[in-house]
């Protein structure tokens, strides 16, 4: 038995170490809008977003209109990777939508259409060569 749980803790605790570090409050309305620096960058078409370091105030987004790999898919890494070079540290404007379900949070993350620089965050990682793949 306790071998078993020894066991079961060495599997879990790498879950528990690559959970984000997101903690703000999520938008409650389509069309409410925010803003913020990229702090994370979860995978290939999720990251936070916040207006300080800490944690507590940065919100999670799914990107509403790419649909990455998964990151332990083959290209998942690639997303990932693309995604941070193109976002990380600069300051997007998103929009909460609505999803294919109905909803606008969706897996504690909320799903808005970014935008850096006027341009849409799916475009650009379209036109950086980002493929989409995910689902």
């Amino acid at each position: 038995m306790k071998w078993l749980l020894i066991s079961a803790a060495l599997v879990l605790l790498p879950a528990i170490a690559r959970a984000d570090p997101c903690e703000g409050r999520l938008p409650s309305h389509a069309g409410e809008t925010f803003s913020g620096l990229v702090r994370y960058i979860g995978d290939g078409d999720s990251l936070c977003i916040g207006p300080s370091a800490d944690p507590a105030r940065w919100i999670e987004v799914r990107l509403a209109d790419f649909d990455a790999p998964e990151l332990h898919s083959p290209m998942g890494r690639d997303a990932k990777d693309r995604l941070e070079r193109l976002v990380r540290g600069r300051v997007l404007s998103c929009v909460a939508v609505r999803g294919r379900n109905r909803r606008i949070i969706v897996y504690d993350r909320v799903i808005a259409a970014c935008r850096l620089n006027g341009r849409s965050l799916g475009d650009l990682l379209r036109a950086s060569g980002g493929r989409e793949g995910g689902r």
